[in-house]
């Protein structure tokens, strides 16, 4: 499957990316449990999506080169649970986009760019052999071509916003490189309640606009006119004063400009919500 994210799906789930009858896929999960390569499961606490299938052996993952999927086999917590499902079942909907399923994938993707590791999202786990630093630790939906990068935020049923805040809050640095380096930003917000597109569009609005002028952007002006002004009145002992030369007035009036443009230009390109209708029932 596309993802495999963290090796759980639901029957229809699998239906749709398929193609094939249910009937099929039925018999192919009960062969997967057969041959001990996955087990089927009703997750305790969410009775509305039936049954979840869970690819459990090692090799399976080998194979499809996305082996760092097995430490995430086990489902872990309602949420976490829900968030795979909500992850897959976006990506499921757009399958000719460019993901990169793997964290491996991600990283070496934003290397390719000359964007350093330490803009890119992660967190710290402790272990027997001491700490390791995980990128893009949520596993979430990423997709990145010449053009564009869209990165989809999951919410699991959260009674609040605060989630895709602190989420988007970790990449906005990364997003501020890419939009630097050309690449238009598409961030979606997806969600399975009535309630998660509400919650999410306010923030991805505020996201999206122009930034406000700032005393920062105030100064930079200020700077522009003085230089351009020195250059303009063409005073030899004012420009070796201000700028050295004219050669580096020229060059200090190039990086100011360049900095104000990117300063008033609006970090994100577009943004959406999008909320599931297979693990509503509703493809059944």
């Amino acid at each position: 499957m596309a993802c495999l994210h963290g090796g759980v799906f639901t029957r229809l789930q699998w239906t749709s990316f398929l193609g094939c009858h249910p009937e099929k896929v039925r018999r192919a999960v009960r062969a997967l449990v057969a041959q001990g390569l996955a087990v089927e499961e009703a997750p305790a606490g969410i009775r509305w999506i039936g049954r979840v299938c869970r690819i459990r052996e090692r090799e399976v993952y080998r194979a499809l080169g996305a082996e760092e999927f097995h430490r995430r086999r086990r489902i872990a917590s309602r949420d976490v649970l829900m968030r795979r499902l909500l992850a897959l079942d976006y990506v499921l909907d757009r399958p000719r986009l460019p993901w990169l399923p793997t964290e491996a994938e991600k990283v070496a993707a934003f290397d390719a760019l000359g964007i350093e590791r330490r803009v890119l999202p992660q967190r710290t786990y402790g272990g027997a052999t001491g700490n390791i630093a995980r990128h893009f630790h949520l596993g979430l939906p990423v997709a990145l071509d010449a053009k564009r990068a869209v990165f989809v935020h999951v919410d699991p049923g959260h009674e609040t916003a605060k989630g895709l805040r602190a989420w988007g809050a970790a990449h906005r640095e990364l997003w501020s490189m890419l939009r630097d380096l050309g690449r238009g930003i598409e961030v979606v917000a997806a969600g399975w309640t009535w309630h998660s597109p509400g919650r999410a569009r306010p923030v991805l609005r505020n996201w999206a606009r122009s930034p406000r002028p700032s005393e920062h952007d105030a100064e930079i002006d200020r700077e522009i006119e003085w230089i351009k002004d020195v250059i303009r009145s063409r005073d030899d002992r004012r420009v070796r004063e201000v700028c050295g030369d004219l050669r580096g007035g020229l060059v200090r009036l190039a990086e100011l400009e360049n900095r104000a443009r990117h300063r008033r230009r609006r970090l994100l390109h577009r943004v959406g919500t999008w909320r599931t209708e297979r693990l509503q029932g509703r493809l059944l």
